[in-house]
């Protein structure tokens, strides 16, 4: 199994404290994998394999544990004398599952990670049950980093391996294939209908399937476009679907829900206040996005913002977007008293262009680094203290 140390470690940090680990993300995103890692390190670090309980609710085996009183049944049953440890794969399809995980903790020994494809997991309920003793890790598609090791690829035609990267996505499963646009579109395809089957339709019920495919259709085609619900819906309309900006609003939630879409609020600079009309929103891996829609060279910006987006979700980023006057700033990425204010232009040697990213950086008044990140390879490295970055730089950059 390929190695994936930026959340392995996270999970070995956390390891016997007195949290239930949850690990979130888009179905195929890697959390499986990440549990079968962490077992391998538990037992090369000494714990007994019986003391080391896992379950994949994916698979036909535990069909039958349907709800909180039969899995703690069958654990009551696994669980010894000793500590163990309890690893539960996408556990979203045991009802009030949150039940059983709050007695395991009241009556054993235990020390509990959970993984799960919907944000429903974070529930009220949840909350109140283990109010202050769970942590969220959020796993996302391979970086560019990670792509290469997967692939087993060198730096060499580094160009052309991110361009790979672009059109193909992060989803793990990508290194198996064959890098054939039929063979991972089609694979990324079956990937989508499988996460809006049962993540979506399903656990929401809906029944009209039609709209909420126009509406995917939609945001991967505006990944960073300023939007809102009633704009949403008004498009729709005139394209001949009869729809209002309240389900529009409603589906938007249940496609977060399932780690499909993330919505990114407007901060006003100068306000100093998150904005709650518009907002922008980016699809989880480009790969599923392009199978959806299609890959373009016209896309080209928004798909490196969409890959600049999720790489600083990465790196620990508190992520805005910025209103400054009459200017707007792609990306504010805050973390604990560091911010960057950021750019994104897939080129900035048209001088317009140039000048329109500086612009709204540095119409901000206050000392916080700025950048501009772009796929051109520059000779100066910056520019009235705004810095140049390479994207590609950037992506392979340690943190």
């Amino acid at each position: 199994m390929k190695q994936r140390n930026l959340y392995l470690n996270k999970l070995i940090a956390f390891k016997d404290k007195p949290f239930v680990k949850i690990v979130t993300g888009m179905r195929r995103s890697g959390k499986s994998s990440l549990l079968l890692l962490f077992k391998e390190f538990l037992i090369k670090n000494n714990i007994k394999e019986q003391n080391i309980i896992y379950i994949n609710f994916e698979s036909l085996k535990y069909i039958d544990i349907s709800d909180y009183r039969k899995l703690y049944a069958y654990l009551d049953e696994k669980i010894n004398k000793e500590k163990c440890y309890i690893l539960l794969d996408e556990i979203q399809s045991v009802e009030n599952w949150e039940k059983c995980v709050n007695s395991l903790l009241v009556d054993f020994d235990v020390d509990v990670y959970i993984t799960g494809s919907n944000a429903y997991l974070l529930s009220s309920e949840l909350s109140t049950l283990l109010s202050g003793r769970y942590v969220e890790i959020k796993i996302y598609p391979l970086s560019f980093q990670e792509y290469l090791i997967f692939n087993n690829y060198d730096k060499n035609d580094i160009e052309e391996k991110f361009e790979e990267y672009l059109k193909y996505g992060g989803l793990p499963a990508i290194d198996t294939l064959e890098k054939d646009d039929q063979l991972v579109f089609s694979y990324l395809e079956d990937i989508y209908n499988t996460v809006i089957m049962k993540d979506v339709i399903g656990r929401n019920k809906i029944k009209d399937v039609a709209l909420l495919k126009n509406l995917t259709e939609f945001m991967s085609q505006n990944i960073g476009n300023l939007v809102s619900p009633k704009k949403i819906s008004d498009y729709l309309n005139t394209s001949g679907q009869v729809t209002n900006h309240i389900t529009i609003d409603n589906y938007l939630k249940m496609l977060e829900n399932a780690f499909i879409i993330y919505k990114v609020s407007r901060y006003d600079i100068k306000g100093k206040q998150i904005l709650k009309t518009l907002a922008k929103y980016y699809v989880i891996d480009t790969g599923v996005r392009n199978s959806i829609i299609g890959y373009r060279d016209s896309d080209y910006g928004s798909i490196l913002e969409n890959v600049v987006y999720f790489e600083l979700l990465r790196r620990g980023y508190k992520v805005n977007i910025g209103k400054n006057i009459n200017s707007e700033v792609d990306f504010i990425a805050s973390k604990e008293s560091e911010k960057i204010y950021i750019q994104v232009s897939s080129t900035i040697k048209s001088e317009g262009v140039l000048m329109r990213e500086m612009k709204a950086l540095s119409n901000i008044q206050d000392n916080f680094e700025k950048w501009i990140i772009t796929s051109d390879r520059l000779f100066l490295d910056s520019n009235e203290g705004i810095k140049y970055v390479n994207i590609i730089d950037f992506l392979l950059k340690d943190y």
